[in-house]
């Protein structure tokens, strides 16, 4: 659907540090999540994706001291997700520098919910963030989970997005518990599942483990690729995915600083 394809760091943060697991278990710290943006901003990241990842099982807001401060040192898109419960949130989430607001468990809890942000702000502000695992439950064979994959709900994930979509998602955040962590690449099962049944921009997360992993998921029905672990631990960089991508006939955006780091 996209002219070209993006590329997403992602820093799921924790008690404001950004952290990583495997299946979204056994978190270890990953660093500052402000040095860490503007890392991957010099390196030509499309966007950035900021998600608490435990503000919905504490039960509290996000961190919006750290968004503030990411966002002040950050000049692309940043899309913020984890605690988002209300409209007014979403007010506040942009007021502190926002572009884009991620909604996952509450959306579940109240599914009105989404209609308010995006009757509000636009759809284009809404990113329905999916927790998916594989399962012999549903008609599809995925289900959504919520509280950072903690508890699995009955919701088939093919049909919770079609819906989603219908009450106002402007983006779906797909993300495989399954494949989260372990560098085996996408589901693409998953994504082309999602691709069929989307008529708004797919970004494919979870899995990725080399620069070979990134340019099935568009070819699968992904508008955007996002990853985590291979950009935190240094194995790979936003500018050699890029080009990875772009020898495999897929359009990108390219920065100067971007093209430099890849070299």
């Amino acid at each position: 659907m996209s002219l070209t394809a993006r590329v997403i760091p992602c820093l799921d943060v924790a008690a404001g540090r950004v952290v990583k697991g495997v299946n979204f278990e056994n978190l270890r710290d990953m660093g500052d999540p402000v040095e860490l943006a503007r890392h991957y901003a010099a390196q030509g990241a499309d966007e950035i994706t900021f998600l608490d990842v435990t503000a919905t099982v504490d039960a509290r807001d996000t961190t919006y001291d750290v968004v503030r401060r990411t966002a002040e040192q950050v000049f692309v898109p940043l899309t913020v997700g984890g605690g988002v419960r209300s409209v007014d949130d979403v007010s506040r989430l942009q007021a502190v520098g926002a572009d884009k607001v991620g909604v996952n468990s509450a959306a579940i809890a109240r599914p009105a919910l989404i209609g308010e942000i995006a009757d509000r702000f636009g759809a284009q502000v809404l990113v329905l963030s999916l927790d998916i695992r594989r399962t012999p439950r549903t008609a599809s064979g995925f289900v959504v989970t919520t509280h950072g994959g903690r508890s699995e709900t009955d919701l088939d994930a093919v049909d919770w997005a079609r819906e989603a979509i219908e009450r106002g998602a402007g983006e779906l955040l797909v993300n495989s518990i399954d494949a989260d962590g372990t560098k085996d690449g996408f589901d693409l099962e998953l994504v082309r599942l999602m691709r069929e049944v989307s008529s708004v921009p797919v970004i494919a997360s979870g899995g990725a483990g080399g620069v070979a992993d990134f340019a099935p998921a568009i070819a699968a029905g992904a508008d955007a690729v996002l990853a985590a672990s291979v950009f935190h631990s240094g194995q790979l960089t936003i500018g050699e995915v890029k080009d990875a991508m772009a020898a495999a006939g897929i359009p990108v955006r390219r920065t100067e600083r971007g093209a430099e780091d890849a070299r």
